[in-house]
């Protein structure tokens, strides 16, 4: 259904293009005459805008508030991917629409494929998580993956190491692109990379002094590339991008044993979610029900107050602290 649907927007893009074409010398002559970046999501979008400054429009396809997992393009959008001087992506699996996009696109777009700029990981199913088979048809029992089927982990901004990493890609694209501002792009991913690495070494100084080293997520789990960079351990509901809303009777009570056994004073929620699950183990356990922001997006509240990756990802410190030992 969610292809026949993106069909129906590609054809009716064919007739928009002809109308925004009319309109383009009008943009062109005023202050939108500037380098264009699309992002499909937050972190993308952050990143660029603290290295672009003032010499870019970066714009965020996802709108606040919105699960990107559920997201489709409006024909709007996909006008507004195919005239970016710079389109910065995931690449995983909830963004399969991008691909059917660039090949029907009449000219060639910049792109940025985030899970290219750092290592990735396949997304894993641990002992108690519950998942759709469908989704994993086809995968034997070593987790063979496919890029072109999303057996990978897509949600890579969530460790600060890659965050970095990533700023330094989009940093060398628009170099790349826009080569007269290419000094102060440098200039501006040299600081917002400081930004970061004290954001890292934050986390890294906290975890230092904590000995039970486990998260417990009443939720989809969308932070392996957190855990493996803190080298944490975890149990979850389902897995990062698992279309699952309702766990098993088997999945809440394992989670719930956990609890009990490791002594764990605090279970997590992710961004967007209903929480039902997190409530109930809290509710069962006595512990306390909280969020961890995965900055996949923002709400409208947080976009109007000027959060960002860094301001969240500090929040889940603060909220760390007050739940490990």
């Amino acid at each position: 259904m969610k292809k026949r649907i993106l069909m129906i927007a590609l054809a009716a893009v064919l007739g928009l293009t002809a109308c925004s074409s009319e309109t383009a010398g009008v943009q062109a002559d005023g202050e939108d005459d500037k380098f264009k970046i699309v992002s499909t999501v937050f972190p993308g979008y952050d990143f660029a805008r603290n290295i672009a400054g003032e010499n870019a429009d970066v714009s965020l396809l996802l709108p606040p508030g919105t699960e990107s997992h559920s997201y489709e393009p409006s024909p709007q959008d996909i006008i507004k991917i195919q005239s970016a001087d710079l389109f910065i992506y995931v690449g995983g699996e909830s963004e399969d629409w991008v691909k059917r996009i660039l090949e029907s696109s009449d000219t060639e777009v910049r792109t940025l494929r985030m899970m290219d700029t750092v290592e990735v990981y396949e997304e894993e199913i641990i002992e108690g998580m519950q998942h759709d088979e469908d989704d994993h048809e086809g995968e034997d029992a070593d987790h063979e993956v496919d890029d072109d089927h999303g057996a990978y982990d897509e949600h890579v901004w969530t460790s600060p190491v890659n965050a970095i990493k990533i700023s330094q890609s989009i940093s060398d694209a628009l170099s790349e692109a826009d080569p007269e501002n290419a000094e102060e792009y440098a200039k501006n991913n040299e600081a917002y990379a400081a930004k970061l690495k004290v954001l890292h070494e934050d986390f890294v100084e906290f975890f230092g002094t904590v000995d039970n080293r486990l998260l417990i997520f009443g939720d989809r789990f969308p932070l392996r590339y957190f855990v493996e960079e803190y080298g944490l351990d975890y149990y979850a509901a389902f897995p990062g991008c698992g279309s699952e809303n309702e766990p098993s009777a088997a999945t809440i009570a394992f989670l719930i044993d956990k609890v009990k056994e490791e002594n764990i004073k605090t279970v997590f929620h992710i961004e967007f979610s209903n929480h039902r699950i997190s409530d109930s183990i809290a509710e069962a356990t006595g512990s306390s029900d909280v969020l961890f922001h995965t900055c996949h997006n923002v709400s409208k509240e947080e976009m109007d107050a000027g959060e960002d990756y860094i301001s969240l990802m500090s929040q889940n410190l603060e909220r760390l602290k007050g739940a490990m030992d």
